[in-house]
């Protein structure tokens, strides 16, 4: 897939640097080159495309289309919006002020929460790239999932005990607004603003993890992952989860080390968790999160997503 993206990669390590075939060089070289070009390229496109999608719903739309809905409804319709609206870290608190106090049920908004991050638009298209449609399809799903089951256990333990008081105190109107103008010229030039908010913001990370996952493609021996991180290892698919705890990276950054782990015999299930974990459990994610929810809510809500992650990781392994 993408040959013009492995073209690329062939001129730049060998013609333009001289590293030899076959070399740990080379071999690192080339999957970083490739790796960049080709996640930039589908980085900026879809952004562009989910900008214009965005720019016809809005947060605020987003939750006055969840608002008085019927409970069970509305997890599904929580999912599925965050699934195609992926708000970073730095929405999550207006978000969810706006979202309860427009009378949304926590555990929607929680639902919303799980999948925005997790099911992230770009990703997507860069996992079919890296794993094909049928384990993308499987993930998305597995996504969904974890958001519905979050937002229902949610509802049932009554997670409004641990939402900080002055959340309820915030009138809905006093949330962040967004609005994208109108007409054909103002939706493109937000969807263009949409490239350089977004691709500005994580363009770092998304190197950065270009570049680890180029160093294990190229540099880490296949034997260290069969013997930490193999299908042999029971405690491999916990250890993920705990790994990505401390890392802060979006989807998109850490899918060229998901797919240097692949290629290293990792299996899938241990590799995605690990990316699970890095989007939806990251420490700067919770210390976003605490300024709305009490410490033992982001207790409650972060061991719901490990335990969730660590059965999904199994299950994954089980089956592919």
């Amino acid at each position: 897939m993408f040959p013009v993206f492995s073209a690329l990669a062939d001129l730049a390590t060998h013609d333009v640097l001289g590293l030899a075939a076959g070399t740990r060089a080379a071999d690192a070289v080339h999957f970083f080159v490739m790796d960049t070009a080709k996640i930039f390229v589908l980085l900026v496109a879809v952004v562009f495309l989910v900008g214009l999608f965005r720019s016809l719903l809005t947060p605020e739309r987003v939750r006055d289309y969840l608002r008085d809905k019927r409970r069970g409804l509305t997890y599904g319709l929580a999912v599925g919006l965050g699934a195609v609206t992926p708000f970073c870290s730095c929405s999550s608190v207006p978000l969810f002020i706006g979202f309860v106090n427009a009378g949304v049920p926590v555990g929607a908004t929680m639902a919303f929460l799980v999948a925005s991050p997790m099911i992230n638009e770009v990703a997507v298209v860069v996992l079919i790239s890296v794993v094909g449609w049928e384990l993308t399809v499987l993930y998305v799903a597995t996504g969904l999932a974890v958001g519905v089951l979050g937002g229902w256990l949610t509802d049932r333990l009554g997670f409004e005990r641990y939402i900080e008081s002055f959340v309820w105190q915030i009138r809905a109107g006093e949330a962040p607004q967004a609005s994208a103008g109108s007409g054909a010229g103002a939706r493109v030039r937000f969807a263009a603003g949409e490239v350089r908010q977004i691709v500005g913001r994580i363009w770092p990370y998304v190197l950065a993890g270009i570049a680890v996952g180029a160093v294990l493609h190229g540099f880490v021996p296949q034997s260290f992952f069969a013997r930490y991180a193999g299908a042999d290892n029971i405690l491999a698919v916990p250890f993920a989860v705990l790994a990505g705890i401390p890392l802060y990276a979006n989807a998109t950054g850490v899918i060229p080390v998901v797919e240097a782990l692949l290629g290293k015999g990792v299996p899938v299930g241990t590799s995605l968790v690990l990316m699970m974990s890095v989007v939806a459990i990251s420490v700067p994610e919770f210390v976003i999160l605490r300024q709305v929810i009490t410490v033992r809510g982001l207790a409650w809500f972060a061991g719901f997503l490990a335990a969730g992650f660590i059965a999904i990781g199994y299950a994954f392994n089980a089956i592919v």
